[in-house]
């Protein structure tokens, strides 16, 4: 072979991999976000109607600055009766904070009042990146001294969130105060890295093995974290707080496994309600019943102090990885209303 030839052909080859890895890079952190207006009419599409029940809402728009200096955005919406239980609502990537509002009414029928914010990058908040918990769980914090700063030091306080906002509440878990009394994790992932092979390989057909290494060097030069120091397993294995973890049997964005993995590895009181043919990010959806009771259960045991011994689920049915065919063209990390 001719030298030029070989020559162009590792230039095209480091253009690949450039391409690729930069496509993944951006994929991963800084996919376009829906705004307010987007995520009700992406919600509205699937047959939600959230405006009808959110407009008449009582509530306030706050804001807070993030330890690095991005002002984040959320809204306080008071309980019914006066109360000290709060539940902050944590969305998901690529979404906003319209799309916590399906979970409200199970905690306002609880007296709980509502934190719903606009995760980092999302909706009216700042930020460039999404870091899948290495910065956000300090957003969590910081949302949690506002609370406390204006409502009182007397709080109990739970966290809910779906997928990207569901690992980022249990990354939370090594900072938590004795206020934080629960954490409910709707379709989390276990482990970034192990995310990312997959959603990499599996779903993008893409040798993870070769470009997974060449993305994890550009989050460490762009954003300074690698995948390696997101892992909601650890969290998980170092907290006795109570925990729920909640999945789709059908999610194939981050497998249910996941879940089971972070109920297995979990010390302190913990549920694990795998709802059969839900898709990711719409366990309640599949089965709102089902979600409802589960949740309400859980919080109404935890805040009596009669919390039960740790719950093993039923036996999860056998599943098998999607069938290659059915995730071509699938992008990383979401599906588009999760």
């Amino acid at each position: 072979m001719e030298w030029w030839i070989a020559a162009l052909i590792a230039a095209f080859a480091a253009l690949a991999a450039a391409c690729i890895t930069q496509y993944a890079f951006v994929q991963m952190t800084q996919m376009k976000a829906l705004s307010h207006q987007q995520t009700f009419e992406a919600l509205e599409r699937a047959g939600a109607r959230l405006r009808d029940f959110f407009d008449p809402l009582p509530k306030e728009d706050v804001q807070i600055q993030s330890h690095d200096g991005l002002r984040l955005s959320g809204v306080v919406v008071k309980a019914r009766h006066d109360s000290p239980k709060w539940v902050i609502l944590v969305h998901g990537y690529t979404t906003s904070l319209p799309a916590s509002i399906p979970f409200m009414e199970i905690f306002r029928e609880e007296g709980f009042n509502l934190l719903l914010i606009d995760q980092r990058r999302h909706g009216k908040s700042e930020g460039k990146y999404t870091t899948y918990g290495y910065h956000e769980k300090h957003d969590v914090a910081a949302w949690i001294q506002y609370l406390k700063d204006n409502y009182g030091g007397n709080l109990m306080i739970g966290l809910h969130g779906v997928s990207l906002g569901g690992s980022t509440v249990l990354e939370y878990l090594p900072l938590s105060g004795p206020e934080v009394k629960f954490v409910i994790a709707d379709c989390p992932y276990s482990d970034l890295t192990r995310l990312m092979h997959h959603q990499i390989q599996k779903l993008n057909h893409i040798p993870a093995a070769l470009f997974l290494p060449l993305v994890d060097k550009r989050l460490r030069r762009r954003i300074g974290f690698t995948l390696s120091q997101v892992s909601p397993l650890r969290s998980v294995q170092k907290s006795s707080i109570p925990l729920m973890f909640i999945h789709g049997t059908k999610d194939h964005y981050i497998p249910p496994e996941m879940s089971e993995e972070l109920f297995a590895a979990a010390t302190g009181p913990k549920r694990l309600l795998l709802v059969e043919g839900a898709t990711h990010g719409f366990a309640l959806d599949a089965d709102p019943l089902l979600y409802k009771k589960s949740v309400q259960e859980f919080v109404r045991e935890v805040l009596s102090g009669c919390v039960g011994p740790s719950e093993a689920p039923e036996p999860a049915l056998e599943r098998k990885w999607p069938e290659e065919n059915d995730c071509v063209g699938l992008p990383l990390t979401e599906a588009p209303n999760a």
